[in-house]
């Protein structure tokens, strides 16, 4: 191979490693805008690994799941109905960055 042609084959690969999409990192946890609720909605999807992968779990994104379920976690769903399984993956991973079990037991049954 000639020096002209390794280094158009480099480019091509230096390229195509960069328009490479990062994988998709999940939801961003729906903490109903920080706002005082009387009951909770249901998250519509489970947590991705913006949450779930310790390299990509951002305090900034963390916080507001914290002081939802601490100040949310014992309310009743607004449609009465029982947590999902996406609602049951939050509080997993409420519990999972130290937080008091307590507050959410009621959703992980």
């Amino acid at each position: 191979m000639t020096m002209r042609a390794t280094f158009a084959l480099a480019c091509c690969l230096l390229i195509a490693s960069c328009s490479a999409a990062p994988p998709d990192p999940g939801p961003v946890f729906d903490n109903e805008g920080n706002q005082a609720v009387g009951c909770m909605k249901h998250q519509p999807a489970a947590p991705g690994a913006r949450y779930l992968d310790p390299g990509q779990v951002r305090t900034d994104e963390t916080l507001p799941l914290l002081r939802y379920y601490t100040a949310n976690g014992r309310k009743a769903y607004c449609d009465h109905a029982a947590p999902s399984a996406a609602d049951r993956a939050w509080a997993g991973v409420y519990v999972s960055l130290g937080a008091e079990r307590v507050n959410v037991a009621g959703l992980l049954g």
